[in-house]
């Protein structure tokens, strides 16, 4: 099973300083990160807002490792975008299932 990361970056109304940041650090590594791609979704998790989660695949480990995300199973596709990077990253995910 691959490993992914997933960073909860809160209320999806405040995340865009972090988010930002997550963007900046990917493209600082933009040779590396050519084909693959920082996936996101908004998630109800039983608060006022909807929260903003990140989902990182496995070769972006480090950059996960950089922003604090967590280690987690795949992401369901529902929902799911992308934040930056390749759309055939999740065109990749969704021919997976």
């Amino acid at each position: 099973m691959e490993q992914w990361f997933a960073a909860n970056l809160g209320d999806a109304m405040l995340a865009g300083e972090e988010l930002e940041r997550v963007c900046a650090l990917f493209e600082q590594q933009r040779e590396r990160n050519a084909a693959t791609a920082v996936l996101m979704r908004h998630e109800n998790l039983g608060r006022l807002h909807c929260e903003l989660v990140l989902y990182f695949p496995p070769e972006l480990a480090e950059l996960a490792a950089a922003v604090g995300a967590q280690a987690c199973g795949r992401p369901g596709l529902s929902g799911l975008g992308v934040a930056i990077g390749s759309p055939h990253r999740l065109a990749e995910l969704a021919d997976k299932d």
